[in-house]
């Protein structure tokens, strides 16, 4: 869905409610409560008002006669006490349901995230859809615990006090005729006007968040190139902008309280100033006045409170809208419904004709053909943005190709399960992916049925083992959050033996060797040449050095494979490969 098209309140209430509806019971019960409390509430000030009249009558001797004073105060202390209770009951039941709602609507939100294609991820920074997930959510959390409780209460106690009033007095009931449409439309005015600045404020939140967690992650290098005083004016232009939005929205959503309070206000002065005409005329007692005028106060109280709280619904809603464009996000591709499962592939690969651009007017890849044998190491060089990761890409099928074929022993990929294509393949990248848990857990991530011989196996393989029985657990040591205790080089060993773990027949490794020492990479070179003698290798690598011993080495440049061959072949001839080698090694 487009970020310009707005979602409208009632279809953002008609997403919601299918969250709460699935905890209907607990609605039933939600609404029970509210309506006993408000009504218990509601009866409180017709007891006053008894209470007030009783005091006009006398007895024989010309006393006064408290008695039903004393039964009428009574009773309302009992009233108030049992709403009380009943409101309390509710607002703890709400806390749960909201806790249900949330709980469902992030698992919602997460498994939404495992369905997007790549391309999602690549266009959205990581801090805006975080900011999704926690603070948005967060924000539709207070509303349902608290502000739809509160509209819900509001809206029984604004129809039961009008029923009072107008059973007291319809007269008097008129100027609400005149000030309550005033309140709406001073509301609706402001409302509409408030919306999207708090559209704009949830924005701004999660652009800050991107942006820190962009500097945060990078905080080596910020540090490496002295940034620290040009980042920190960075920041304080985001933190400047968002505050302005916060600001902006917080100063004028809080008009429409101090509005329509002077709104209510003013009626109940109309009330006092008409009600004592009632009363010189005999057409009230004083009582009922009474009685009339705390009824107002609840009539017009919930209207000032639905009023305070729209602030906070703006900022639910713009939240909410967020959430919700996530969710309407378009997922991966399905399969076709005659897609089938490939397991236990041979690796023979075949690119015919494959056009491919990420955007429609820019073409990247134009007309590749390309055919790997089974067991064959394959290295992809060139220059940076040439399209050797695209090719990579397209492979896994994280981009389907605009035009031509790929195969994978004849199969055109198109035609297979994703998943299973992709369990055909294992792959490394430059970025490497650690969790928080033991080095074996992550090296054994993927491969369920892996022992602690198989882990020991592909990490002496990889010249890690060692290394890892220095660490004061050896494999149950745990590694910290994307494993920032250990060096840069130790993380993109230990992803590579994840990846030749993996009982797969083709492997991609995309600048994996990038953080190990040129000795520690020819080791590693040749443990995997013995390790996976069967299985079609993928190199895409800067460093030439590392692909000297491919059984073909590819040259793509601008989208186009210019040149082919083996290492000796192509240094043999005054070849681009040549120039970039000579260049690395000049």
């Amino acid at each position: 869905m487009s970020e310009r098209v707005r979602m409208k309140k009632a279809a953002i209430l008609g997403r919601l409610m299918p969250y709460l509806m699935r905890h209907k019971g607990l609605m039933a019960l939600a609404v029970a409560l509210t309506v006993g409390g408000n009504l218990f509430g509601l009866a409180g000030p017709y007891f006053s008002g008894l209470a007030i009249d009783s005091i006009e009558l006398f007895d024989d001797a010309g006393k006064v006669d408290f008695s039903g004073v004393w039964k009428n105060a009574a009773i309302m202390a009992v009233l108030y006490i049992l709403s009380g209770i009943l409101s309390y009951m509710l607002t703890r039941l709400m806390v749960v349901i909201s806790r249900k709602v949330v709980s469902q609507m992030r698992s919602d939100v997460f498994n939404k995230l495992t369905e997007l294609p790549v391309g999602y991820f690549d266009r959205n920074q990581t801090g805006d859809i975080l900011s999704r997930i926690s603070y948005d959510i967060d924000t539709i959390n207070t509303s349902l615990s608290h502000d739809f409780v509160q509209i819900a209460a509001s809206a029984v106690t604004v129809f039961g006090s009008l029923l009072m009033m107008i059973k007291i007095s319809p007269i008097l009931v008129l100027v609400f005729a005149i000030t309550v449409p005033l309140s709406i439309i001073l509301t609706v005015k402001i409302t509409s006007f408030t919306r999207p600045l708090f559209r704009k404020r949830s924005a701004k939140l999660g652009e800050l968040n991107g942006f820190v967690e962009e500097m945060i992650s990078g905080q080596k290098t910020l540090r490496a190139y002295s940034q620290e005083e040009n980042t920190g004016k960075k920041f304080d232009v985001q933190n400047d902008e968002t505050v302005e939005a916060y600001y902006r929205a917080e100063y004028y959503g809080s008009m429409t309280g101090p509005s329509v309070n002077f709104v209510n206000n003013l009626s109940l002065s109309l009330v006092s100033f008409f009600g004592a005409v009632l009363y010189l005329k005999n057409m009230i007692s004083i009582g009922n006045i009474s009685t009339f005028v705390l009824y107002s106060r609840k009539f017009s109280g919930p209207i000032n409170e639905i009023a305070n709280i729209f602030g906070e619904l703006q900022s639910a809603f713009s939240a909410a809208e967020r959430v919700f464009r996530l969710l309407d996000e378009e997922p991966e591709p399905a399969d076709s419904p005659d897609a089938y499962d490939l397991s236990g592939a041979e690796g023979e690969v075949e690119l015919k004709d494959v056009h491919f651009g990420y955007f429609a007017d820019r073409e990247i890849i134009h007309g590749l053909s390309l055919k790997v044998p089974k067991g064959a190491l394959i290295a992809i060089v060139g220059p940076t943005g040439a399209g050797k990761t695209t090719i990579v890409n397209l492979l896994m099928r994280f981009y389907d190709v605009n035009s031509g074929e790929i195969t994978l022993d004849g199969h055109p990929i198109k035609n297979l399960t994703r998943k299973s294509l992709r369990l055909n393949y294992s792959m490394v990248l430059q970025d490497t992916w650690l969790f928080n848990g033991t080095v074996y857990e992550n090296i054994a991530y993927g491969s369920e049925s892996a022992t602690k011989e198989d882990v020991e196996r592909v990490c002496r393989a990889c010249g890690i083992h060692d290394y890892i029985m220095t660490l004061p657990g050896g494999y149950d040591s745990v590694l910290d959050d994307d494993g920032s205790n250990i060096s840069k080089g130790q993380k993109q060993l230990m992803t590579i033996a994840r990846a030749m773990l993996l009982p797969s027949s083709l492997l991609i490794l995309d600048e994996a060797t990038s953080n190990v020492d040129t000795r520690t990479e020819m080791q590693i070179q040749r443990a995997m040449r013995a390790l996976m003698s069967d299985k079609t290798c993928f190199v895409i690598a800067h460093r030439l050095s590392t692909v000297r011993n491919a059984d073909m080495i590819l040259v793509v440049r601008d989208g186009d494979i210019v040149e082919r061959g083996t290492h000796d072949s192509l240094m043999a001839e005054n070849s681009f490969y040549k120039q970039l080698y000579d260049a690395q090694f000049a």
